[in-house]
């Protein structure tokens, strides 16, 4: 009967249009909660849900926040099919075994969403100093590698244009992982940058139901050294991993793209080889173009563009201005409050 109901939820879910991972993540979330209580879903309780994410809370890696809030919805969305009469399940349960399923995610016993920000507080835009020393550290591991004759050479010179690539567009891991050569566009206000005058940013992050979304990350004279570097890599160097016509801007040593798990390992190493701080994360990158962007003195609106957030108040969680930056706004309001006092003949207080 348990098989037969996780079934029935995968269909309905995928008649829905979900993301094959978003649906195993829950089958594979359920089946543990089920083998943690040694019970099945007619006999849960709420019990079962406080003894459970009590459990997960514990140790020495406790889940995030907004992971256990993620695992609380989705046990809470099983529960809900299970006990919707429209597909019968409960009358079956409660006809052959003598127990029907009931809701156990409540209001009371599951966590709220009081925060805006819920992600892990080492996330962070890296500092100025960190970012060239991160970019220094990359391109030292290529001339080791070269000096000592070891083999890796193109990986590591791989790595460290991936990973100023990263940072000089924004790109999500994902979206890094399925760059082809096709998505280096040119943009005809900016002819100098050649081919790479923009991003075609195909494989965005999906809204529930929905296929990747598309955006085009244009690039910013602010960091144009990109071009060359980016040039370089497509017209000599990626050459040598005979990638014959596979598209993938950022193939492997045996012919493949570039899985996402190799991306974190590849920022792990650089970072670790940088004397960085082990929480920081190839995501920081997007976290610091962000702040860089608006530290450039780019718009609220073209920054969201650039990124992809549907919403305004995304991008500002991503936002980690310097104090640098924040001291010089104040010093422009006080000189435009300072300029307005000496028109009117007055004092400032």
């Amino acid at each position: 009967m348990f098989d037969a109901i996780l079934r029935g939820w995968e269909q309905q879910q995928r008649s829905r249009l979900l993301a094959k991972k978003t649906i195993s993540d829950r089958l594979s979330l359920v089946r543990r909660f089920a083998l943690f209580t040694a019970t099945y879903p007619w006999e849960w309780t709420p019990e079962d849900v406080e003894a459970y994410f009590s459990h997960q809370l514990s140790g020495a890696s406790p889940l995030a926040h907004s992971t256990v809030r993620g695992q609380q919805g989705d046990l809470q969305m099983f529960c809900a099919f299970v006990t919707d009469r429209r597909y019968g399940w409960a009358a079956a349960c409660d006809e052959v075994f003598g127990q029907a399923p009931v809701q156990v995610c409540h209001d009371w016993n599951t966590a709220d969403h009081v925060a805006e920000y819920e992600g892990r507080p080492g996330r962070r835009a890296l500092t100025y100093d960190e970012l060239q020393t991160l970019f220094n550290a990359a391109d030292d591991l290529v001339e080791l590698k070269r000096k000592r004759r070891r083999k890796g050479v193109l990986a590591a010179w791989r790595d460290a244009v991936m990973i100023k690539q990263v940072y000089a567009y924004g790109t999500r891991r994902r979206e890094t992982s399925m760059l082809d050569l096709a998505d280096l566009r040119h943009n005809p206000r900016a002819k100098q940058y050649r081919r790479f005058g923009a991003l075609e940013v195909r494989f965005g992050k999906a809204a529930r139901g929905s296929p990747p979304k598309r955006r085009t990350v244009l690039t910013v004279p602010e960091v144009d050294w990109i071009v060359p570097v980016l040039e370089e890599w497509v017209d000599e160097v990626r050459g040598g991993f005979s990638p014959g016509a596979h598209p993938a801007m950022w193939v492997t040593e045996r012919r493949g793209r570039l899985g996402l798990r190799r991306l974190d390992e590849v920022f792990a190493a650089i970072r670790d080889h940088a004397g960085l701080p082990d929480e920081l994360e190839l995501h920081c990158l997007r976290h610091t173009y962000i702040t860089h962007l608006i530290e450039f003195g780019y718009p609220e609106r073209f920054v969201q563009q650039q990124v992809g957030h549907v919403y305004a108040s995304t991008t500002a969680l991503y936002t980690w201005v310097s104090d640098e930056y924040r001291n010089r706004l104040l010093e422009a309001s006080l000189a435009r409050r300072l300029a307005r006092l000496n028109g009117e003949g007055l004092e400032p207080r």
